[in-house]
């Protein structure tokens, strides 16, 4: 089984795209942990609100596969250039650190110890 963490964030219909995607995803992880959600305001300055959480949980699934079904569920919900119905990320797979440019965002780490003991992150942070 391989640990990973996920990101997800949706500027429309935020509760429900969220919520959905987080369903789907509980159907290839197991023991999955949620943090909370949490409003961010776009970081491009767009004036749209956004809903995040990170999940964390274990899966068969190579990275590849993963990120694969990452983006099918993006285009499921309908998300185009202007409209983030879900913008899912894989964030971390074992040990290996995806999309490096959000790791320092507030909402990442505001939302990591929901999901991660102390432990955990202090390893993260040695294996930056």
């Amino acid at each position: 089984m391989h640990r990973v963490l996920i990101s997800l964030g949706s500027n429309c219909q935020q509760s429900v795209h969220i919520q959905w995607t987080s369903e789907r995803l509980c159907t290839v992880l197991q023991d999955v942990s949620f943090s909370r959600k949490l409003w961010t305001a776009d970081i491009k300055g767009s004036g749209h609100w956004y809903m995040n959480r990170l999940l964390k949980g274990y899966t068969t699934l190579t990275a590849s596969e993963l990120e694969v079904l990452l983006k099918q569920l993006e285009r499921e919900t309908g998300r185009d250039k202007g409209r983030v119905t879900i913008d899912a990320d894989l964030l971390l797979y074992d040990k290996e650190r995806f999309h490096l440019h959000d790791w320092p965002r507030t909402y990442v780490q505001q939302l990591l110890p929901d999901v991660m003991d102390e432990k955990s992150l202090s390893q993260l942070i040695k294996n930056k």
